[in-house]
């Protein structure tokens, strides 16, 4: 148990960082889960105008620290291809 003022604070303030971050990371879990399923479902449209929201938490989260700036650069990036590949394989058809 902390006994300094500045100790104190400091348990108080991560614990409501590491709940704020907690919150982001399952915002950002169900984001992509919901544009995954889309991708699933093969409904190109729905998905390429939940890209680039779900692109902008991402960035956001990385930004903040929450998650690492490489993490959302790797997601980003899958989701962009799987939502495009959804675009070529609608047109080939």
């Amino acid at each position: 148990m902390a006994h300094h003022k500045d100790a104190i604070k400091r348990i108080r303030t991560s614990q409501a960082a590491n709940q704020r971050n907690r919150a982001n990371r399952s915002r950002m879990r169900s984001k992509v889960k919901e544009l995954k399923s889309l991708v699933v479902g093969g409904d190109h449209a729905a998905a390429a105008a939940d890209l680039p929201s779900t692109v902008s938490l991402l960035h956001k989260l990385a930004q903040k620290g929450v998650i690492h700036p490489r993490n959302a650069a790797r997601r980003i990036s899958r989701l962009a291809k799987a939502v495009n590949g959804l675009k070529a394989d609608s047109a080939a058809e």
